[in-house]
């Protein structure tokens, strides 16, 4: 029905638009990489793009061709040269230019693969300012380049002397990664993940290599970062493999993997195994443990091989429900089966190990029962906190979908009205909140998770994060820890970081918690102002601008105005994101920083001091 006041809009033939590949891939990116992001966090768009071409040479070795990936990443070009059979030189360009054109489409070429779809490397390509394929295939060759996704050298085949096998280079498109940047603990994270999935593989990354003996076991053992109660249990069958144990930590870490594609948002294989664990452990005990105390300090791993997998979006990083395992059993019904049968085999055979898994679930049952009565007070004055906007000011994402509050939206953790003030006044309110600190967080080293609720801070921060319950609620993707560049701010970022690792190690360990970098100077003239994030750009900004130009130097975030807040976290944020190392426990690394004093962390702190005096010092003059 047409209306008196509303316009008529040509509705024609004209209307309807069809794009061609590349430009459906280039305006609807989200489609087919998730979120795009610069490469601070794991899940962002250039670390799928490597993910896409890698998962391409583990289908080779899957399939019994080629044992060895070279991989090599200097700047931001990426280049992944595997030695399998080779793309089939008269499809080289028809394969990463076409879409639905691929081997994969051949069951019997490709089982139990994870690129299905025929969409990776035609995304990359789309995606990229630069992107080169060359196939090496029984003393032959073919090769093409691309721009954009438009071709731009197509050589001709010709002989050569490589071993069989695809050789493919991309640069990420600046223009749709805005800064990018490879960070290279996210890049070996990931190829550690192949190389436990695919015993006997060889990953070389830019001269280190990458490989695994023990599987899952060793996965587990690498990413430990607290003391273990009782060995990794490892069971492993036709087409799945479970490794898991429980350390002196809280909560859940899982690693789950369908088909080597290493499935962050966990799905039925994930889930199936969170209930198998308990039912088994109920079972096998004759006693009706609460499941929380059977899970909580559990870090397991689980990886499933299954013919064409569903997945619930593109990037594949959460199995649907629908999934059936290769005899046709629902995912639900085989997992369960198998962790029925396995592992309560190995507990009647190792009772040492049955002992301590039960005492380590009575301990987890008595300290839960110690906080039952202040937690439901504690919650009380959370929920009415809330209710006064008194500490979070949210954002407007969380009233849409679940998608949209775990890819798009942050979580900016400030101390002192002044500083909170100038990013809730600049923020994007669509996907950005604020927490505000009253001032120092308390030490919680050492204590029990009972001061969670006890202190209200803490309570409250729990509370707006949702992470009672465990990461799959979390609201935001980043949560910056946004404090000032100076010794007060140095000691906030350690106590907040205590609480994460103390009683959330997940968040971190899942790369979910960044400090944000904002610039240590302003400098401008009449025609120009430059931000420094440090003393080199300082200098070269000065020598750029001219003689005597006006330097500021910004001691607190509260100096920073709302106007100039929104330059800093906007689409350009300067984000250092937190990783453990794997050289020591979470508990040793916060006895160091956070226990008692010890000359090692005065002397750490004191030559920190110098720094900042210096940076100080050079400034003014």
């Amino acid at each position: 029905m047409k209306g008196k006041n509303i316009p008529e809009h040509g509705y024609t033939e004209e209307s309807i638009k069809s794009l061609d590949w590349k430009e459906h891939i280039r305006t609807r990116p989200g489609m087919y990489i998730g979120k795009l992001g610069d490469g601070s966090s794991r899940d962002d768009g250039i670390y799928v793009m490597l993910k896409e071409v890698i998962d391409n040479c583990i289908d080779e070795y899957v399939m019994g061709y080629g044992k060895t990936i070279e991989i090599n990443i200097a700047g931001g070009r990426a280049e992944v040269r595997d030695y399998g059979r080779g793309i089939p030189l008269g499809k080289v360009i028809e394969c990463v230019s076409k879409i639905n054109t691929g081997g994969k489409y051949d069951s019997k070429a490709f089982q139990k693969s994870v690129g299905l779809n025929g969409v990776g490397t035609k995304a990359v390509n789309a995606l990229s300012d630069f992107f080169r394929v060359a196939s090496f295939r029984e003393g032959r060759m073919k090769a093409a380049e691309f721009c954009k996704g438009k071709i731009t050298e197509n050589e001709k085949e010709k002989s050569s002397g490589e071993k069989n096998g695809t050789m493919i280079a991309f640069v990420p498109d600046d223009s749709v990664f805005h800064n990018f940047r490879f960070n290279s603990d996210h890049v070996q994270s990931m190829l550690m993940y192949y190389v436990y999935l695919n015993k006997g593989l060889t990953i070389n990354y830019n001269g280190q290599k990458f490989y695994s003996e023990n599987g899952l076991k060793d996965l587990l053992e690498h990413n430990l970062s607290d003391e273990l109660l009782y060995p990794v249990i490892h069971l492993k069958g036709d087409d799945i493999e479970i490794a898991f144990t429980h350390t002196t930590g809280y909560g859940e870490d899982y690693y789950s993997f369908v088909n080597g594609q290493h499935t962050t948002q966990g799905g039925t294989h994930q889930a199936s195994f969170r209930e198998a664990i308990v039912k088994t452990i109920r079972e096998f005990y004759k006693k009706e443990f609460d499941a929380n105390d059977i899970r909580t300090s559990i870090i397991a791993a689980i990886s499933v091989r299954v013919q064409e997998p569903i997945f619930e979006s593109q990037t594949k990083t959460k199995l649907g429900s629908l999934t059936r395992e290769p005899n046709g059993v629902q995912i639900r019904t085989w997992l369960n089966d198998f962790v029925k049968t396995e592992l309560d085999n190995y507990l009647h055979k190792h009772p040492d190990i049955a002992k301590s898994l039960e005492q380590k679930i009575l301990q987890s049952e008595k300290e839960r029962k110690e906080i039952a009565g202040i937690k439901k007070l504690a919650n009380e004055r959370a929920r009415k906190a809330n209710l006064h906007n008194k500490k979070l000011r949210d954002c407007r994402a969380h009233f849409n979908t679940k998608h949209i509050q775990r890819l798009d939206s942050s979580i900016f953790i400030t101390e002192g009205d002044s500083a909170s003030g100038s990013i809730t006044k600049a923020r994007d309110v669509n996907t950005q909140a604020v927490f505000s600190l009253k001032g120092k967080p308390l030490n919680c080293f050492g204590m029990t998770k009972k001061v969670v609720y006890e202190n209200e801070e803490f309570n409250l921060l729990q509370n707006a994060l949702n992470i009672e319950e465990g990461m799959e609620e979390l609201r935001y993707n980043k949560i910056v820890i946004a404090t000032d560049a100076d010794v007060d701010g140095m000691h906030i970022r350690l106590l907040l970081m205590t609480f994460f690792l103390q009683f959330f190690p997940e968040l971190v360990k899942s790369g979910h918690v960044f400090i944000l970098q904002t610039p240590l100077f302003r400098v401008r003239n009449k025609k120009e102002t430059i931000y420094c994030y440090s003393e080199p750009e300082r200098a070269g900004a000065v020598q750029k601008l001219g003689p005597k130009p006006e330097i500021t130097r910004f001691k607190g975030l509260g100096e920073i105005s709302p106007d100039e807040f929104s330059n800093f976290i906007g689409k350009d944020m300067h984000l250092e994101p937190v990783t453990l190392g794997q050289e020591e426990t979470i508990h040793n690394l916060l006895e160091y920083y956070m226990g008692k004093n010890s000359e090692e962390r005065q002397k750490f702190i004191i030559e920190r001091l110098k720094v900042e005096k210096n940076v100080v010092e050079e400034s003014v003059n």
